[in-house]
């Protein structure tokens, strides 16, 4: 009997692992429209929760639809060297104002950073410093934290437009985003081509389309989840 209970005992713990770990794992989505149409409630937030206990974890998402990335990152240059029309930064500073009061006199035992968005750098030309800014994304976002160990989860751009015929930098971004996520044990890029077949939301039938399915949604939230468990399984 006293083996049985021991036995029994290492089983729960092995199935539970995740959640005998102290604190908790606070997990930032942010970008442009497909992390803003992204519903985390759907399949993201279920996944992380039954890893990691309930109890155990903190989603907060920002998203805006439409924007570039130097709305976030505050030391955006443009290649050709002319000022941007849009502030450098604020919606950046909105997303903190939804995290550090979140977090405050909180243990945190892992932060996981989401990223989904190039649509509009793409359309820009901008792809030539994509790389380079969405890597000072992740620096300036893990100096304000104070987190040299953050993960980073990026979501790659579909095949919307591989030909570069409406977007001239599609491709470019794609490859910035992969070869970032390419370059650190802990940043992982998420693959979405798929993704935007089937029916939208709406019920209507789309086809390589530069927003995701209803059923395209859910599945980015499991992608995510399952890359992020995986990280934070591994940092264990």
């Amino acid at each position: 009997m006293k083996w049985l209970l021991v036995t029994t005992a290492c089983l729960l713990s092995a199935v539970s692992g995740f959640s005998q770990e102290k604190g908790i794992h606070l997990f930032i989505l942010s970008g442009q429209s497909n992390m803003q149409g992204h519903r985390p409630d759907e399949a993201f937030t279920p996944a992380v929760e039954k890893a990691l206990g309930k109890e155990n974890v903190l989603v907060i998402q920002d998203a805006l639809g439409g924007q570039p990335i130097l709305r976030w990152y505050k030391q955006w240059t443009d290649p050709s060297g002319a000022e941007p029309k849009e502030q450098r930064g604020d919606l950046y500073d909105r997303l903190m104002k939804k995290v550090k009061p979140a977090i405050e006199d909180k243990e945190i035992a892992s932060v996981t950073f989401f990223w989904m968005q190039g649509e509009r750098d793409a359309k820009m030309s901008w792809g030539p410093v994509y790389q380079k800014s969405l890597r000072g994304l992740y620096d300036q976002l893990s100096a304000d934290l104070g987190r040299e160990d953050m993960n980073f989860v990026i979501g790659r751009l579909s095949d919307f437009d591989m030909e570069n015929k409406r977007y001239p930098h599609w491709t470019v971004v794609r490859e910035a985003q992969v070869a970032l996520a390419d370059s650190a044990e802990n940043f992982v890029w998420v693959d979405t081509d798929d993704l935007n077949d089937g029916k939208n939301r709406k019920g209507k039938e789309i086809k390589d389309d530069l927003h995701y399915s209803g059923e395209g949604y859910k599945e980015f939230g499991r992608r995510m989840a399952k890359e992020a468990l995986q990280m934070i399984e591994a940092d264990k």
